[in-house]
């Protein structure tokens, strides 16, 4: 009986094995990858992976959040702006709606964090030239009345594709965020000079993203901000 033991409990150890190799694939140790771009994407240098059906198929090389086969926030089939965003596929056949709009979730939330600390390092790479230089003169401003801004990001209700556009090489993407925060500015004795600490409010923001999708550079900048009310461009 104890050799009998012996030998199932290794069987059931190359059972494991197996299953484990079969769920997580292998690896050689010598895959290509790029580097990885602020919406978690890595650039690939074989670009001769086609895509089936219209749509890139998944690889090693990029980084899926756990909601990536949802299609919340994407665009329909039938609209205008999927014909742009098909060619954009086609320029860079990495690209898929639905990764995009993870990693401009990621962004928003780390651009938002960045500006409230008053990171300019932060924020540079984020951004275009002509949207740091406002953000930047935005914290200078505030820093020279001696004011801090703390804002807590509760939540993004919702991100969709507002509309996208290709002109020439570069490729523009709209987002419509809704998100929920807690937005107070105080001065230098910590008192509340605008803002509740106590009150979630609820925001809604327009953010155009663009990329050279010739470009051998992954990353998208932050090119536009606006609101649905007032649709004034920084």
């Amino acid at each position: 009986m104890q050799y009998f033991d012996i030998i199932l409990f290794a069987l059931i150890a190359v059972f494991l094995v197996l299953r484990l190799r079969s769920t997580l694939g292998r690896r050689n140790g010598e895959e290509k990858q790029g580097p990885t771009d602020v919406f978690g994407r890595r650039s690939h240098e074989d670009d001769s992976k086609g895509a089936k059906n219209g749509a890139p198929q998944p690889t090693d090389n990029v980084y899926r959040l756990p909601d990536a086969g949802k299609a919340d926030g994407t665009v329909a089939a039938d609209s205008s702006t999927f014909g742009v965003l098909q060619q954009i596929q086609k320029a860079d056949p990495d690209f898929t709606q639905q990764d995009f709009l993870n990693g401009a979730r990621m962004a928003f939330e780390m651009i938002v964090e960045y500006f409230a600390k008053g990171d300019k390092d932060g924020l540079n790479p984020l951004l275009s030239a002509e949207v740091y230089k406002n953000f930047a003169a935005a914290i200078d401003a505030r820093a020279e009345k001696g004011e801090r801004e703390e804002t807590t990001l509760v939540g993004i209700k919702s991100a969709t594709i507002h509309d996208a556009t290709l002109e020439g090489r570069t490729a523009y993407i709209t987002i419509k965020f809704v998100s929920e925060e807690v937005s107070v500015i105080r001065n230098n004795d910590g008192d509340v000079v605008s803002g509740d600490p106590n009150q979630v409010i609820e925001a809604e923001d327009l953010w155009t993203f663009a990329r050279n999708i010739e470009s051998r550079d992954p990353n998208w900048q932050l090119v536009a901000t606006e609101t649905p009310e007032e649709e004034t461009t920084q």
